[in-house]
């Protein structure tokens, strides 16, 4: 049984600092892109972060990009995304995700295994 489960969300002042983890488990975790969502009340949820099987290259959206870091470890099968300089707009429940094939890292249709997220707020 495919499980992604993300942790580390909580609420911190703008310009702070937040470290999520994803631990994934009943899939080849090494084959898989993965990638983070994020959703805010009312809005679309929208691709934040992305990193190929290898972790060799990775994808961000125009408004993380510099301030969010994706990283995996193949090794113990979880997947990070290191925020700083964190903004009110950037409140929102996030989601990671995995693909086995992508056509555009960041679109969440090429997605297939999602966790239940973990929450987000930043307070100005």
């Amino acid at each position: 049984q495919v499980q992604l489960v993300e942790s580390g969300g909580g609420s911190v002042q703008a310009g702070g600092t937040l470290r999520l983890s994803c631990a994934a488990s009943g899939y080849t975790y090494s084959r898989f892109f993965m990638g983070w969502f994020r959703q805010a009340p009312g809005k679309e949820r929208e691709g934040v972060a992305a990193i190929t099987p290898g972790g060799g290259s990775t994808y961000y959206a125009a408004s993380v990009k510099g301030r969010f870091t994706i990283s995996r470890d193949n090794a113990k099968n979880t997947l990070y995304l290191q925020m700083s300089s964190l903004k009110p707009e950037d409140t929102a429940m996030y989601y990671c995700a995995a693909a086995q094939f992508v056509l555009n890292a960041l679109s969440r249709q090429n997605y297939v295994y999602w966790g239940q997220g973990t929450q987000v707020t930043v307070s100005s």
